[in-house]
């Protein structure tokens, strides 16, 4: 039993889990580019920023450096007020009123 908990299943999970999230990067793109309506294509850029935080902090997991965990939280501020922007554009038209 202890064979299947150690470092190498942390290892094939995080690998395994980065491409899993990637692949959904490729879809949210899909959904950018062919989206029927603007909030469909905002939604989806939030998922590609969300799927980017999980890279980040995924990344940091396989190399052990928390550098990344500080990337991974600026690009979620960054992630939030860009979509609270884009948001208040597609309902009002501007973003500073």
């Amino acid at each position: 039993m202890s064979e299947l908990v150690g470092p190498d299943v942390l290892d094939l999970t995080v690998r395994a889990a980065l491409i899993l999230v990637g692949l959904l990067c490729v879809c949210c793109s899909y959904r950018v580019i062919a989206g029927p309506t603007n909030p469909d294509r905002v939604v989806a850029l939030d998922a590609i920023a969300t799927n980017v935080v999980a890279i980040a902090v995924l990344f940091a997991i396989q190399t052990g450096r928390g550098l990344f965990v500080t990337v991974s939280l600026v690009l979620a501020i960054i992630g939030f007020i860009a979509t609270v922007a884009v948001a208040k554009f597609v309902i009002e038209g501007e973003v500073i009123s």
